[in-house]
């Protein structure tokens, strides 16, 4: 099976981080976002990868070239206009037209079974399946309208009345079908493809019960980095073992006084703490510094500037 990876986008809601770097290489733990996905990738088996890229395009192939595409048989589809969900896939279809194939985000921080996804789809005999994740934010973020095991709405777009505590979570396997129903220029896969095949051989899902965390604004993405890294942590063997690169909370070219005081943060490459510094659930991205006796909590330090997001907020537990 194929994979087609969505790296294309702007990353705006996570300026200024994205303004140096594409939000695919935006290091979580460490480790650039799309190593995540890359991982999964190769955990269930899949090598034969096509990879869109528009916004910093350069730094995605120079990434790829360094690491010798981590093994992959990679294809990179670069977008002179962007083309979005919809129009980016479009563009590959002489790349994926010969059966089904994989759909998966370049920022999915997640343990997902991609295995799982695509035994559900192929047992349930639909033209695509959607990996759905339950949270009791679905509403806020955009919930997926379920009626007889199959998805039929998105934020009641279609006006089906149909609610739920699922989001579309970032992956899909779906069949060569969903070409017909995409446009060329930029559009949005769920606008286009998938409310094509709901309405034309329909749209199953597989529900996700591991973790599963956004970076799409700074608010998730300090508070995944200092509030849910143990999470990620558990992955760094599996990671290991499949893309030779693992997350970890400092990095082994950071200099830490041994005065400071680190609680729950991430220490990036070439990062200096100095003696009587106090870091707390923050966010030291590389070459950047904590000068002596000062005290950083629930930031984002980037070589702009500290960058402190609203204050976390435990995910609402369901009634």
């Amino acid at each position: 099976m194929k994979a087609f990876v969505l790296a294309a986008g702007y990353g705006t809601r996570l300026r200024p981080l994205t303004s140096a770097l594409p939000k695919p290489l935006i290091p979580v733990l460490n480790l650039p976002a799309i190593c995540y996905t890359l991982f999964l990738l190769k955990e269930a088996g899949i090598r034969d990868v096509i990879c869109n890229v528009h916004y910093r395009a350069a730094a995605i192939r120079e990434f790829f070239d360094r690491h010798g595409d981590f093994g992959l048989n990679l294809t990179i589809s670069e977008e002179t206009d962007i083309l979005g969900t919809g129009g980016g896939l479009k563009k590959c279809e002489h790349l994926l037209n010969d059966g089904e194939f994989l759909l998966i985000n370049s920022d999915i921080i997640a343990d997902f079974s991609l295995t799982q996804l695509i035994d559900s789809c192929r047992a349930q005999g639909t033209s695509g399946s959607l990996m759905l994740y339950r949270t009791p934010l679905a509403r806020s973020i955009g919930d997926i309208g379920i009626r007889d095991g199959m998805v039929v709405d998105f934020r009641n777009r279609r006006k089906t009345g149909r609610r739920s505590d699922f989001i579309y979570c970032g992956a899909a396997v779906l069949s060569p079908d969903i070409f017909q129903y995409l446009e060329t220029g930029f559009s949005s896969i769920v606008d286009t493809g998938f409310t094509g095949l709901i309405d034309h051989g329909g749209l199953g899902y597989w529900e996700h019960t591991g973790f599963w965390h956004d970076i799409g604004t700074l608010e998730s993405y300090r508070d995944l980095s200092a509030v849910h890294h143990r999470e990620l942590l558990s992955l760094s063997q599996r990671m290991r073992l499949m893309i030779d690169q693992q997350p970890r909370l400092i990095d082994p070219d950071a200099d830490i006084s041994p005065e400071a005081t680190l609680e729950s943060s991430v220490i990036g490459a070439g990062c200096r703490v100095g003696p009587g510094a106090v870091v707390l659930r923050s966010v030291l991205l590389p070459g950047t510094s904590v000068g002596t006796d000062e005290t950083v909590t629930d930031t984002i330090v980037c070589r702009t500037g500290p960058i402190t997001p609203s204050p976390y907020q435990p995910e609402r537990k369901q009634p």
